[in-house]
């Protein structure tokens, strides 16, 4: 009886936890959106967060979509070769790189790059009291250190997809045409014939929410931080692993609500 009663109690501190680690991450982010349209505004801030984000994550990015796209086109062209169906090699690609794998894999990429670097950043500044500096020179913390890197994220993210779809799509074409013997006219009609705008706009969407969510573990878990050297690297470390599973599970979420009627 009392082993029982110890397990209900220690499964509802774990329940009890979770509830309340949900309720300080979505008072955060509450808190960094608010700070996003009240003044004042710090561009410059805003503009190496976007720098961060964005324009350093750029190679990874690219490299991780070219060889998606080629990988992709590989493996459709020796699945479908057993039905006959390798004309549709073009229309998968296209849709899984634009819907799909264009935003995630950018945002899982970001996410152990940029993400890692926001919670060191902010979680050295809190072990060194600089947060508290920031306070005491009457500067809000979360105007001038979380509101910038959350709308940074939210728009670079959406740009750094754009180019992953351009390069996903292009490395289905190479490999396609070079390797897999498709006539480019061929292989490029069959691309357009099956792109929409909506597919694109679903993956900006998702974009734009992966973003955010980049940003805001990297800011919650860095802002949150304690213990040192040894708080910081847990911070990093936590920030990875929850955006990762926060975009992974959010992915999920958006498709059913912009695919699934």
């Amino acid at each position: 009886m009392n082993r029982l009663l110890d397990l209900v109690a220690l499964l509802g501190a774990a329940v009890l936890g979770f509830v309340g680690y949900i309720g300080e991450v979505s008072l955060f982010a509450l808190s960094g959106l608010s700070h996003i349209f009240r003044p004042p505004y710090y561009p410059r801030l805003v503009g190496k967060a976007f720098m961060d984000i964005g324009y350093f994550s750029l190679p990874v990015v690219a490299l991780t979509a070219l060889f998606t796209g080629m990988v992709l086109a590989l493996q459709s062209y020796t699945g479908f070769s057993r039905f006959g169906a390798e004309s549709a090699i073009a229309s998968v690609v296209v849709l899984s790189v634009t819907r799909e794998l264009g935003p995630v894999l950018a945002g899982l990429m970001v996410s152990g790059r940029a993400g890692a670097a926001m919670a060191a950043e902010l979680g050295t500044m809190r072990v060194t009291d600089q947060i508290d500096a920031l306070s005491t020179l009457s500067t809000e913390p979360m105007k001038y250190l979380v509101a910038p890197r959350l709308l940074a994220g939210i728009i670079a993210l959406p740009l750094l997809v754009v180019l992953a779809d351009i390069l996903g799509v292009a490395g289905g074409y190479i490999v396609a045409t070079e390797k897999l013997g498709f006539a480019p006219g061929t292989y490029l009609s069959s691309t357009f014939s099956n792109f929409e705008a909506q597919d694109v706009i679903s993956g900006l969407i998702k974009a734009a929410v992966f973003g955010f969510v980049i940003a805001l573990m990297g800011c919650f878990n860095g802002y949150r931080s304690k213990g040192g050297a040894q708080g910081v690297g847990t911070a990093t470390t936590t920030a990875v692993v929850s955006a990762s599973i926060l975009i992974l599970a959010l992915d999920y979420v958006l498709t059913q609500l912009l695919f699934v009627k």
